[in-house]
């Protein structure tokens, strides 16, 4: 099956580059010098030459503090960019799998968010990452809208200086004798190994529609963080924040977990806890690979 990865050199892309080509599909990664997404010429030309049978859009713009600071920038991107490629995607008849965030809702929740959970994002990044969604679900029937939390893998992330949340704790842990972290803000940490899995095992079915997709159960970035120096054998006074101690310079939601409720009723939930990914990113292990599945 013929499948392009726009962003397909971003911390989430390269892994889904790897596993469709593991999965022996034939991949075309795309990069910002290959594609301008905010461009509808250039989405259509692009698409148009290469007639991929999924596409795969893992870009964004999803610095928050950045969107909130140019909001243009980030509907260039996050809402309409994703429009051209929903027009474009059903023009040609191909699947659109776009990758959304836990950012769309407000965090006021205390049980983990479902798909008809109403959204209401705080932020620029929030909102311009749901006017994308919006676009996907009417534009292309033919679609998959997948919403992650917390992303950590081990390509680089450059929207956040190369440093995902993990290798971040670690590098202050071998730089200072006491590290500090927030206990009043919760999410599900998930692996883009795991996403990944996720990702080319709905490729492979035609049930379109919203889904959650994150790891099982959720924790508090001091919990994570906890947990992360406790596999990895890192020895370091870690101490739970005061309220307030970080204060954002943009809102973001304080509680932010996803239930899996719709890939689990069609019996396609690839995701294990949150803690079986991290253990598996910090030994090198990986998950059992997903069965090659015919184009």
């Amino acid at each position: 099956m013929n499948v392009t990865v726009i962003g397909g050199n971003g911390q989430l892309g390269s892994d889904v580059v790897c596993a469709f080509e593991n999965n022996h599909d034939s991949v075309r990664p795309l990069t910002h010098a290959d594609i301008e997404i905010g461009n509808l010429d250039s989405v259509r030309n692009c698409l148009q030459n290469s007639n991929p049978a999924i596409v795969v859009n893992t870009a964004a713009m999803h610095h928050v503090e950045n969107c909130e600071k140019h909001p243009a920038a980030a509907y260039a991107v996050n809402a309409i960019g994703v429009r051209n490629l929903a027009l474009v995607t059903r023009e040609i008849g191909a699947t659109l799998i776009h990758i959304s965030t836990d950012y769309v809702f407000d965090g006021r929740k205390t049980t983990p968010y479902v798909e008809d959970d109403a959204p209401l994002p705080l932020n620029v990044y929030g909102n311009s990452k749901l006017a994308g969604e919006h676009y996907v679900r009417t534009l292309n029937p033919k679609h998959f809208v997948l919403r992650t939390s917390a992303l950590y893998g081990k390509h680089q992330c450059r929207a956040k200086g190369g440093r995902n949340f993990v290798d971040l704790m670690l590098e202050l842990a071998r730089t200072r004798g006491k590290v500090r972290v927030v206990d009043d803000e919760f999410v599900s940490p998930t692996a883009t190994s795991d996403l990944t899995r996720q990702i080319v095992a709905l490729s492979r079915c035609e049930s379109y529609g919203l889904y959650h997709a994150t790891a099982e159960n959720h924790c508090s970035w001091y919990e994570f963080t906890k947990e992360i120096f406790s596999l990895a054998g890192v020895n370091v006074k870690l101490e739970a924040a005061a309220p307030g101690e970080f204060p954002a310079k943009t809102p973001r939601p304080a509680y932010s977990v996803l239930e899996n409720r719709e890939l689990k009723r069609i019996g396609l939930n690839m995701f294990s806890a949150w803690d079986v990914g991290l253990r598996q990113y910090l030994t090198g292990s990986v998950s059992e690979p997903l069965p090659s599945v015919p184009a």
